[in-house]
């Protein structure tokens, strides 16, 4: 994992949120996912709304994993139990290395908030082509809470003893 600096990296973000319902005045998640990343320093290049349907968001993050320009990837929705619920079994497939334990923490995390609940989290998290990739719930709260609480150390380039920024090179 890479290590800590003794200056901020700002990095290229991508916001994906995943829905059959949200549209941009609706998709307060990925508005808060934006503004949290932005506050931290880090720049959102692109933000985009698809359907939770696993084609159309392996699509988006396959353009994302690609485009040297993304570093990272945070998508929200599509990580319950539901049949149309699908980020999990979009992404997994694309990482070159699955990070089991950012759906631990998240988990734990979560569960002092909304208890056993959290059970019904399939956050997931990886690394594919120098892209690190972060999918958790929909609600604001996970995302408030896994960006407060995981993601924004593990983007920063100064958290020690490790983050992954140093993995993110191209």
């Amino acid at each position: 994992m890479g290590h800590q600096s003794s200056r901020f990296t700002p990095l290229n973000i991508a916001i994906l949120t995943v829905s059959d319902t949200r549209d941009e005045a609706s998709d307060t998640s990925g508005q808060l996912l934006k503004a949290l990343a932005t506050e931290a320093g880090h720049q959102v290049i692109e933000k985009r709304i698809v359907k939770d349907d696993i084609y159309a968001i392996r699509l988006a993050a396959s353009e994302w994993i690609y485009s040297e320009s993304v570093q990272a990837i945070i998508s929200t929705g599509g990580t319950g139990f539901t049949s149309r619920d699908s980020t999990p079994e979009a992404l997994t497939p694309l990482f070159d290395k699955t990070i089991e334990g950012f759906g631990e923490l998240f988990r734990n995390l979560s569960y002092s908030e909304i208890g056993t609940s959290t059970i019904q989290s399939r956050a997931v998290a990886g690394l594919a082509n120098k892209t690190i990739i972060f999918a958790v719930p929909g609600s604001r709260n996970a995302c408030q809470t896994a960006f407060d609480k995981i993601i924004k150390e593990q983007l920063d380039s100064r958290h020690s003893p490790c983050n992954f920024v140093g993995q993110l090179e191209r």
